[in-house]
């Protein structure tokens, strides 16, 4: 599905809000690492950027014991993972050894090295980029990795009347981008309580029932081999109920499972290789398997 540029930070918003985090996929060039550092640069917290490359090590993401001579004794040095927005340039050029030292502090916002726990701050989102899978020296990301981001945003290469506005944009500024003159409009209190308001809007059982039929019917798909989590069950409550409040509502509705439905799918579900051979792509699957759940009155 082509997406907009509005419609991507309405996305990365919504996820911030729901207490997810992102993968961003596109080709080199499409402003996937600027759209990231401009949301980042909005928020009053502290940002940090991890380019992921082949010879990246674990402890080059989370940190490592160090030993101190003057205590005599070994200190934990953090790594760039400590911060509030994360972002990961290009995570799938970085082997699965890497990746892993992401599973922890993904899913329960901690780390643990030597036996010690270490929190992150509030708010922790990580943001990764990735170009697609069948660019040279990329490796595909394990499940695990994948179901720990609650959407996958695809960002597609801008029509002719996007290209035009983004010359016209480039010139006017001078060749110049500066996003230090961005202010910082949002704190991380803000943040907490946005959070704790969405997590009151009201999701009734049938809208539940709804969002557990089309999690089921991914399982039992002729056309998926790999169904999605009960994790992405939850993801999409989480990102409804996002949706709903950014829209000025205190309730779901249908329409807000159907905004956020295929960015928190199309990564989580594994077509049968007969699907990929006819060109079938996961969102087309997501759309006709919507159609086969009857939508809540």
């Amino acid at each position: 599905m082509i997406i907009g540029q509005h419609e991507m930070i309405d996305q990365l918003i919504t996820a911030l809000l729901a207490d997810g985090h992102v993968l961003i996929e596109g080709v080199p060039g499409v402003a996937k690492t600027l759209t990231t550092k401009l949301l980042a640069r909005t928020i009053h917290s502290d940002f940090s950027r991890i380019q992921f490359t082949p010879d990246l090590m674990p402890a080059d993401v989370i940190g490592t014991s160090i030993f101190n001579t003057k205590v005599s004794d070994f200190e934990f040095k953090k790594g760039p993972v400590f911060s509030n927005i994360v972002l990961i340039d290009e995570i799938n050029r970085s082997p699965a050894k890497t990746q892993a030292a992401l599973f922890e502090v993904m899913e329960e916002r901690q780390i643990t090295v030597d036996g010690k726990t270490y929190f992150m701050d509030k708010p922790f989102m990580v943001i990764a980029t990735q170009n697609p899978i069948e660019h040279e020296g990329t490796y595909r990301l394990p499940e695990a990795q994948l179901d720990r981001f609650i959407f996958k945003i695809e960002v597609p290469y801008p029509s002719l009347e996007e290209e035009i506005s983004i010359l016209n944009g480039s010139f006017d500024r001078g060749n110049v981008l500066d996003i230090s003159t961005l202010e910082q409009v949002v704190s991380a209190e803000d943040i907490a309580q946005q959070r704790a308001v969405i997590n009151k809007v009201h999701v009734e059982p049938e809208l539940m029932k709804y969002i557990a039929q089309i999690i089921q019917n991914t399982r039992n798909s002729s056309s998926i081999s790999i169904g999605a989590s009960p994790r992405a069950a939850v993801f999409v409550m989480r990102a409804s109920q996002a949706s709903a409040a950014m829209n000025g509502r205190d309730f779901i509705t249908p329409e807000d499972v159907k905004t956020v439905i295929k960015p928190i799918l199309r990564h989580r579900i594994t077509l049968t290789p007969e699907k990929e051979m006819e060109g079938i792509n996961p969102d087309q699957v997501i759309t006709m398997l919507l159609e086969k759940v009857e939508v809540p009155r």
